[in-house]
């Protein structure tokens, strides 16, 4: 009996086999992490079309990033091209809203006695620039500047075809809303003009300096497949309210041509206005190529 029982205890705990089979097996289907695509400014889609893995047969390496970016690229929304026309109308928008908002706020501060103050001004035109980023970058680029529109064509960032119709759209919104400003609040002093009030040299450099700086925020930011895209309109912000604090008192701290050419053809200021015609897109070309020099 104690074998026979023996003998059962053995049969009891031996357990078959495992047998593995193809239906039994578990995958476990990590997507790899696309890169971000919040911000794409000045058509910069093709950045990360590049293989991160090198093969020594040319043939291979065609058709293995061929499959890598099929796959990659599979429940991705489709990036469709925005047409020239509606880029222009952003432009033309955008420029229009800034110059409104900038010029308003200069305005309610000499009616009302420096209420508003340079800290004030600064602000409202960091606030402009960082909400209209956030909401046109992704059509035209969002540049709203004669200058930075320059230098992207220079180095290959916007297509020369665009430059004309651009800058055109800007020049026009900046006039547009100047003389909106000036027909709803009657200034009897109508200081929104960018007039220099310290020595030609002087200006001159600040408003190349300052547009060197944006420009080379701008281009950092926003052309850089490496840089952090995020924060792009409170960045670009905060480098105009800074600038403004810096050259606001000395020369209107314009960084831009259609900021001085709109506000000159409402008033009929035209005081040194070469300054700014020419200091802004050579300070805006020197910033974008200072950032190309220096970046990964």
């Amino acid at each position: 009996m104690e074998e026979q029982k023996r003998g059962m205890d053995v049969a009891a705990v031996r357990v078959p086999p495992m047998v593995t089979s193809e239906s039994n097996r578990i995958s476990i289907i990590i997507s790899p992490r696309a890169p971000s695509s919040k911000v794409m400014p000045f058509e910069l889609l093709n950045a990360g079309s590049v293989s991160s893995h090198p093969h020594d047969d040319p043939a291979e390496s065609s058709d293995a990033d061929a499959t890598h970016n099929h796959r990659r690229n599979q429940g991705l929304p489709k990036i469709k091209a925005v047409p020239l026309i509606k880029k222009v109308i952003a432009e033309f928008l955008g420029t229009f809203i800034l110059i409104f908002t900038v010029l308003s706020t200069i305005i309610m501060n000499e009616q009302h006695d420096g209420v508003e103050s340079l800290l004030g001004i600064a602000t409202s035109a960091g606030l402009a620039v960082t909400v209209l980023v956030l909401s046109l970058i992704h059509i035209s680029g969002c540049h709203l500047n004669p200058a930075v529109s320059i230098a992207m064509t220079a180095f290959g960032h916007l297509p020369l075809a665009h430059l004309l119709p651009y800058m055109t759209a800007q020049i026009l919104g900046s006039t547009a809303a100047s003389f909106s400003v000036k027909g709803i609040y009657h200034p009897v002093n109508p200081g929104i003009a960018t007039i220099p009030k310290v020595g030609t040299t002087e200006a001159f450099f600040l408003e190349f300096i300052t547009t060197f700086v944006l420009l080379f925020i701008i281009t950092a930011l926003a052309t850089d497949p490496n840089a952090v895209k995020e924060l792009i309109g409170v960045a670009v912000g905060a480098t105009i309210m800074m600038n403004a604090l810096v050259a606001g008192p000395s020369t209107g701290a314009s960084m831009n041509p259609a900021r001085t050419l709109g506000p000159a053809i409402a008033t009929g200021s035209y005081t040194q206005i070469w300054i700014y015609m020419v200091a802004t897109p050579l300070g805006a070309i020197a910033g974008t190529g200072a950032y190309v020099a220096v970046k990964l």
